[in-house]
């Protein structure tokens, strides 16, 4: 079986409240860290039609705070796959609502989070193999190749 990339891409936004940020108005990074997990999460079930579970986190990198009252905008979609494991690129771009005029979405975070399948006992599964249908989403592919080769040869 196969699937496009484009089958996995998952858009959540959400506004940041008080209650997620520290006295200073900035956001917590375990919370953004969370809402990326979920997104992440969603994006390798839909891709997989199976329970996955988050096996590591690479490359998380802080490109500017996140501030009560921004809009914060997180997209994923797996880049990469080999046998039961997925890796999901997550980018979160944030907005201020109190802009006027021409406001646009910045970069704030990115990060790849490996996803393993797992079947209904829990135990990793075959996952669809990944059709690539552009120039953008073949380097991903590669890159992604070479992340998961890193990682094979460290352990």
């Amino acid at each position: 079986m196969q699937k496009r990339s484009i089958d996995s891409k998952i858009v959540v936004s959400e506004v940041v409240w008080p209650h997620k940020a520290n006295i200073a108005g900035n956001m917590h990074g375990g919370e953004v860290m969370k809402i990326m997990d979920s997104t992440a999460y969603a994006s390798s079930r839909r891709y997989a039609n199976t329970n996955t579970v988050t096996a590591r986190v690479d490359e998380l990198e802080f490109h500017l705070p996140i501030f009560i009252g921004d809009l914060l905008t997180c997209t994923a979609q797996v880049v990469y796959v080999g046998k039961s494991s997925m890796q999901v690129k997550v980018v979160v771009e944030v907005e201020s609502l109190e802009c006027v005029g021409a406001c646009r979405r910045n970069r704030a975070l990115t990060a790849y989070f490996t996803m393993v399948a797992l079947d209904e006992n829990g135990k990793p599964t075959l996952v669809p193999e990944l059709i690539i249908e552009t120039d953008e989403e073949k380097l991903a592919y590669e890159e992604g190749k070479e992340r998961y080769e890193r990682q094979k040869f460290k352990k």
